[in-house]
């Protein structure tokens, strides 16, 4: 059985950024409002098929769209729109990819359609969806 906090710790671990006051709305509302098991404060308790249920249709209900701009973001760490080389090493280098600039730079000249050498937004949403 899993308290709010573990719940939200939960949510958050899965990508999505919750409020304890929705945490709380949402085991009330798996739970059937007063039923169910509840802690030592008397607080409900969420076991594992209600939180399964609940994250089924949050990620049913994620837009594509926006979780690829989210992925631009974590590339694009300073904010200016684009994804440099150095900003390309450096995810490489995080997710342990050990690529040479020369690497990088055909990876980004592949996709730069505007001949700036990044890759913009526009871009970058064209390489997620495959779209030559």
């Amino acid at each position: 059985l899993l308290d709010a906090h573990e719940v939200k710790v939960a949510m958050r671990a899965l990508g999505f950024d919750v409020k304890k006051e929705e945490v709380r709305g949402l085991i009330d509302e798996v739970c059937g409002g007063g039923g169910g098991a509840r802690d030592q404060h008397n607080a409900p308790l969420m076991d594992l098929a209600g939180f399964v249920d609940i994250m089924t249709e949050k990620f049913a209900t994620r837009d594509p769209r926006q979780e690829m701009v989210k992925a631009f973001q974590l590339f694009d760490e300073q904010n200016t729109g684009k994804i440099s080389l150095r900003s390309l090493r450096r995810v490489a280098r995080e997710l342990g990819e050990n690529l040479s600039d020369d690497e990088l730079l055909a990876m980004i000249e592949e996709f730069d359609r505007d001949g700036d050498g990044e890759i913009n937004l526009e871009e970058f949403l064209s390489i997620m969806l495959n779209d030559d």
